[in-house]
């Protein structure tokens, strides 16, 4: 196979510069690093500490040396999602959210060979989400948004939402959903099963509700991308159809099958194991398919690129996951 650019779709940023200047706009955010060792530190955001935090979500170098070792030639940069703040005033959110951008931007600027980058949105407030979605992509070249797969609890089929779906539609933009504020969280307290289990359904409930609430038949400008293999959807996606066949509830905003709509929906390839994702590819194809690591998280991995790489498909197939499908995602294949 001829040697390509493997682009990595999902992977997630928030540098000390980036942290500095969110902590003199909103600085009751309170964000602070708190270093385990040379590795490791405990981010912390309004109050939540996460842990691990690698040097490479907040350290540039150590990003670029695990991308050259993750046989990575670029990264769609995004938001780390603990800086959603889907649950702070909006027009705090507003600032800090094109705060993130605008150093977003400066890093594809400064290193455009190796990133790209798309924004994140004050989804609490739609009209602003919107405004700031436009001005991410026609100011700063940034290539869509990554947003959370519920705002506070309420469903991405929501009509409060339409101002942001008739601006990405408009835009062409990718819009990646990432899991967060996951359902069923009562029940998902032990063994990490707020990650394992939380984070792919509350994605299928993303998926579920786009499609459904004619989200994705209204607005076939956008690119909808869905992390962690989307989660269940893909293998669920026939009960998703004979539901809409045999029950009316389905149908309620869906005038067709939800084939249509499931059929141009795409998903990253971090599913963490061959046979799952073979199945992914039989299942939607390799022009459905683009390479994820969820860098810089433990939850994620440096050999996702291999994971393509040492798949027994063809060639073309590989190329569309490392290189071609993630170039059209990002507007320019």
């Amino acid at each position: 196979m001829q040697t390509i650019k493997a682009i990595d779709v999902h992977a997630h940023i928030l540098t000390d510069e980036t942290m500095g200047l969110i902590n003199k706009e909103a600085p009751t955010l309170g964000i602070k690093l708190t270093p385990l060792d040379k590795e490791m530190s405990v981010l912390t955001v309004n109050g939540v500490p996460y842990k691990p935090f690698p040097r490479g979500g907040w350290d540039v170098e150590r990003r670029l040396k695990d991308m050259d070792f993750a046989e990575v030639g670029a990264q769609v940069l995004s938001n780390t999602p603990q800086t959603f703040l889907y649950n702070t005033d909006a027009a705090q959110n507003a600032a800090v959210a094109a705060l993130q951008n605008d150093q977003i931007a400066k890093l594809v600027k400064q290193q455009p060979d190796r990133f790209y980058g798309i924004a994140t949105l004050p989804m609490q407030a739609p009209e602003k989400a919107a405004a700031e979605l436009r001005r991410a992509m026609k100011t700063l070249g940034l290539k869509g948004a990554q947003i959370g797969s519920n705002i506070g609890g309420k469903n991405l089929d929501d009509p409060s939402f339409e101002p942001l779906w008739q601006a990405a539609h408009e835009l062409e933009a990718l819009v990646m959903v990432h899991p967060n504020n996951v359902a069923g969280a009562d029940r998902l307290k032990s063994y990490y099963l707020a990650n394992l289990i939380g984070n792919p359904l509350d994605s299928t409930i993303a998926v579920a509700c786009l499609v459904f609430g004619g989200v994705v038949a209204r607005y076939p400008g956008i690119k909808f991308l869905f992390v962690h293999g989307g989660g269940f959807a893909p293998w669920q996606a026939g009960r998703f159809s004979h539901g809409w066949n045999v029950r009316p509830e389905p149908r309620a905003h869906l005038a067709v099958p939800p084939d249509a709509s499931l059929g141009t929906l795409y998903y990253d390839t971090i599913l963490h194991a061959r046979p799952q994702l073979e199945c992914l590819l039989a299942l939607v194809g390799s022009s459905r398919v683009v390479l994820g690591s969820d860098y810089p998280y433990d939850m994620g991995t440096l050999e996702c690129a291999r994971q393509v790489t040492t798949l027994a498909i063809p060639d073309v197939d590989k190329a569309n996951i490392l290189n071609r499908i993630p170039l059209k995602l990002l507007g320019e294949g």
